[in-house]
């Protein structure tokens, strides 16, 4: 029998998977981002190294298979494959949100099921706000050991919560709570945000928390909005699908949060929201992120088969390597240190909000 949230999570799987959830009338922005074409790259393909670190751990790419899922049968599956595919590729893969496993343990089974399928890969377990405010940290520090996690995610979807009609409208204390929790934790704790990214604000006052990494989830890709607006026409609650319609496009698109992330604090910073290409990556990179992390593009796949992720995956790291090579860049380091030009809305939005750009000159040296 599956429960209330084993129904939500069933409801996100079928909607995403079948109807248009992404963002309608907003982009993930990098499409005014231009980085410097090189036709003198003077490196050679096979020579190109993908490989960086995260939060100490080593990954054969800088990719990340964002929060999709957990709690079903469905989602055992699903799980299954995305951590297959993240093991063979050395890459991470954090796990959709823990609220099923803190309710109902029989549940367990289908987040611990990436472990058993990416023994070596880094994997980290993942919390919303709510359960951060309502359970204790010797709850949160057992569901990471229970899955054999190397992390901790705690997602921040506030537009999320107050479209869902099951959703809570209770927020204060969330960083009182986030501090006491890294005292408490033994591992790495990250903060995300569900689509709608992060502004420099808050990117201050979640690194005060003493938190060790950030992921942007900005706007551009998937609409969650989008998601319970046909979650709440189908429960009859015509009022919220309004909200939803209204807020579908709601948020920072994810080019411009890492911007303004990086404006002002210097924590690891996992780009994702409409990451669609290696192109995006090389682009997120860039501007200043560490991963790139996508979750959509891979749900489909996952539902058949962890060769059909693979695929996916492996045409992304290609065009992440064409890119490198076309600017030039050997490694992800040297990568984030090239050019590039800022145009329409991302560079209006830089200038108008004075954000810190980095905008060193190539260096032929």
């Amino acid at each position: 029998m599956v429960d209330s949230i084993g129904r939500r999570k069933n409801d996100h799987i079928r909607i995403c998977s079948e109807k248009e959830v992404e963002a309608k009338t907003i982009t993930p922005g990098f499409e005014n981002v231009y980085l410097i074409h090189r036709c003198i790259p003077e490196i050679d393909f096979e020579k190109i190294d993908l490989s960086v670190k995260f939060l100490g751990f080593n990954f054969k790419a800088p990719i990340m298979i964002s929060a999709m899922t957990g709690g079903t049968a469905e989602a055992t599956k699903i799980n299954a494959n995305l951590a297959k595919a993240a093991g063979e590729l050395g890459i991470g893969m954090c796990l959709g949100s823990g609220r099923v496993c803190l309710k109902n343990p029989s549940s367990i089974q289908s987040f611990k099921i990436a472990r058993e399928n990416a023994e070596k890969a880094f994997i980290s377990a993942n919390i919303g706000f709510q359960e951060l405010l309502t359970h204790s940290y010797g709850e949160l520090k057992k569901l990471v050991e229970i899955l054999d996690a190397n992390a901790l995610t705690v997602h921040l979807n506030p537009l999320h919560e107050l479209l869902q009609h099951e959703g809570s409208g209770i927020f204060k204390g969330i960083l009182n709570r986030l501090r006491e929790l890294k005292l408490n934790l033994e591992c790495p704790l990250i903060v995300k945000e569900v689509g709608s990214g992060i502004c420099r604000e808050d990117a201050k006052l979640l690194a005060s928390t003493g938190i060790d990494a950030l992921e942007t989830s900005g706007a551009g890709g998937t609409s969650w909005a989008g998601v319970e607006y046909y979650r709440n026409i189908e429960a009859g609650e015509e009022e919220k699908a309004e909200l939803s319609k209204t807020f579908w496009d709601w948020g920072i698109p994810t080019a411009i949060s890492i911007l303004e992330v990086k404006s002002v604090v210097k924590l690891p910073l996992v780009a994702s929201g409409g990451i669609r290409s290696g192109l995006d990556v090389a682009k997120a990179l860039v501007l200043g992120a560490d991963l790139a992390g996508l979750a959509l593009p891979l749900l489909k796949p996952a539902i058949e088969s962890w060769e059909s992720v693979l695929k996916v995956l492996r045409r992304i790291r290609e065009e992440l390597k064409l890119a490198m090579v076309l600017t030039g860049s050997e490694t992800i380091e040297e990568l984030k240190s090239r050019p590039y030009v800022l145009t329409g809305l991302v560079r209006d939005w830089a200038v108008f909000r004075k954000l810190k750009i980095r905008c060193e000159e190539w260096q032929t040296s």
